[in-house]
């Protein structure tokens, strides 16, 4: 996937339906553009609003509410055609994989209460942001002075107002397999804003997988939101606290963030240990969903298994 038609998208999880006047009375700090009562295509766009963010460049975004659980199968190509289509479409996100929700949930490590959410929501109110909406004839699907972390910014504003609906249950972001509640983006934004800097956490996850090789994966998922690559870390089961191999992720995703993509191939940095890791551009993550990423290995004598290594 990649960004086309939509550039940005997250969601915010509810335990019952919301009317489009309740989203009207939340968007009150927003400029309307447009209000639709009524979707043609349910997947693809139900009852909305149309916000506008840089209208100068067509720049808006659409808010609209849906009567039933976050389809996290994404649809069956042959049975459910409209909804695998919407999805092949990125309607539900830009970098929306199946099963993104499942993982959020099993992988919410800052919030336990989050595992139950895919079986307790009953529906949402979907935010996707895009630069041709309503346009005709050819258009730029970025505009030239295009910037991901502003506009994910002002998507996650809508979403924090979105998340004061009664029942609001938490915010979604399919794209970075986050499942957060009010309290955490609060307090994230809070936090970064006086450090000046991005509230990564709120886009992304850091996550860990037990391959059953005698060798722990964890990694970043979500940077593709801000134009750069993921990290993979692999390391010996035992050698390393995951907790530093999670704030190693976190600073080089950072450091990718506010220097560009220039860790170049072999490129080393200091990890966890004590030790250099070093990093590789591989082609295919260990696991889904499809993206690019850097690998990265302790420079410490061991000796990675086949199926990681990179080669």
């Amino acid at each position: 996937m990649a960004k086309r038609f939509f550039t940005q998208g997250a969601c915010v999880l509810l335990s019952r339906p919301a009317t489009l006047d309740e989203v009207g009375l939340l968007l009150g700090e927003f400029p309307i553009a447009k209000r639709i009562d009524r979707g043609t295509i349910p997947e693809m766009g139900g009852p909305s609003f149309t916000v506008a963010f840089r209208p100068e460049v067509n720049g808006y975004l659409t808010v609209d509410v849906q009567d039933h659980p976050w389809p996290d199968h994404m649809g069956d190509p042959q049975r459910e055609p409209t909804l695998f289509g919407a999805w092949s479409m990125g309607f539900f996100g830009p970098f929306a994989f199946p099963g993104n929700l499942r993982q959020a949930a099993q992988q919410s490590w800052t919030w336990k209460d989050a595992k139950d959410l895919p079986d307790r929501h009953r529906a949402f109110i979907r935010v996707l942001s895009s630069y041709v909406l309503g346009a005709s004839g050819t258009i730029a699907v970025l505009p030239q002075s295009y910037d991901p972390l502003i506009e994910i910014q002002f998507l996650t504003r809508v979403c924090r107002a979105l998340l004061r609906h009664p029942s609001a249950l938490a915010y979604f972001n399919p794209n970075g397999e986050t499942l957060r509640n009010d309290a955490f983006l609060d307090r994230s934004i809070d936090r970064h804003t006086k450090e000046g800097l991005p509230p990564l956490d709120i886009w992304t996850n850091v996550r860990l997988f037990n391959p059953s090789n005698d060798w722990l994966l964890m990694d970043t998922v979500g940077m593709e939101q801000l134009d750069r690559p993921d990290s993979e870390a692999c390391f010996p089961k035992g050698a390393y606290n995951p907790s530093d191999v999670d704030q190693f992720l976190r600073s080089v995703a950072l450091y990718l963030m506010t220097e560009g993509e220039v860790i170049k191939q072999g490129d080393t940095m200091d990890g966890p240990g004590g030790v250099k890791w070093r990093a590789l551009h591989v082609e295919e993550p260990l696991s889904p969903p499809p993206r690019r990423v850097l690998r990265w290995f302790p420079v410490d004598g061991s000796t990675p298994p086949t199926e990681i290594s990179g080669s």
